[in-house]
């Protein structure tokens, strides 16, 4: 197993569909002392996106404060953080779906924001504990969209992981450290 400590900077937790990211990350975040912060980017479009809300806001239990973001979250990150701050951010890739509804076509729009936030999040005073969804390990999607949307998540988690202090991948439930500074 690996180390849960973790004074301040930032971890990134990555993974496939039900890999355990989400759960990993709540997991290791309760371990640490400090203010908690849940920063949600997931928008309730549908029932069952209503029911997965529901869903992880039950298993974070009482000691979070909920914040919602869907899009300017470099804003929110930068009015929460303190010394004694612990934000989990879930997740990147729903944040890059809000990029790609808000700018629509305008993928320029999408990577400057990519970049503001990857510039944002550096030099953190507390802790700050990333969910990302690797979607770049299965087939070529059909569609240019798709393809577009893939290949920016895979450079923002890639940006992102460089200048995390840890990173860790989930395969099946089980964390794999990448890189721990």
């Amino acid at each position: 197993m690996f180390k849960t400590e973790f004074t301040h900077g930032c971890m990134l937790v990555l993974g496939g569909v039900r890999s355990g990211k989400s759960s990993l990350a709540l997991d290791l975040c309760n371990k640490m002392k400090g203010d908690r912060y849940f920063l949600a980017t997931a928008q309730p479009f549908d029932d069952e996106m209503e029911y997965r809300i529901k869903r992880h806001q039950e298993e974070r239990g009482s000691g979070w404060t909920t914040v919602e973001e869907s899009v300017d979250i470099v804003k929110k990150i930068k009015e929460l953080d303190g010394d004694k701050t612990i934000i989990l951010l879930d997740c990147l890739t729903l944040w890059l779906s809000n990029l790609y509804m808000k700018y629509e076509s305008d993928v320029d729009m999408v990577y400057k924001e990519i970049e503001r936030f990857v510039e944002g999040i550096s030099g953190i005073k507390g802790r700050l504990v990333l969910v990302s969804n690797e979607v770049g390990m299965g087939i070529v999607p059909e569609n240019k969209l798709a393809r577009m949307y893939r290949d920016a998540s895979g450079t923002m988690n890639r940006k992102v992981a460089g200048i995390a202090d840890k990173v860790i991948i989930t395969f099946a439930g089980l964390p794999l450290v990448l890189k721990e500074i």
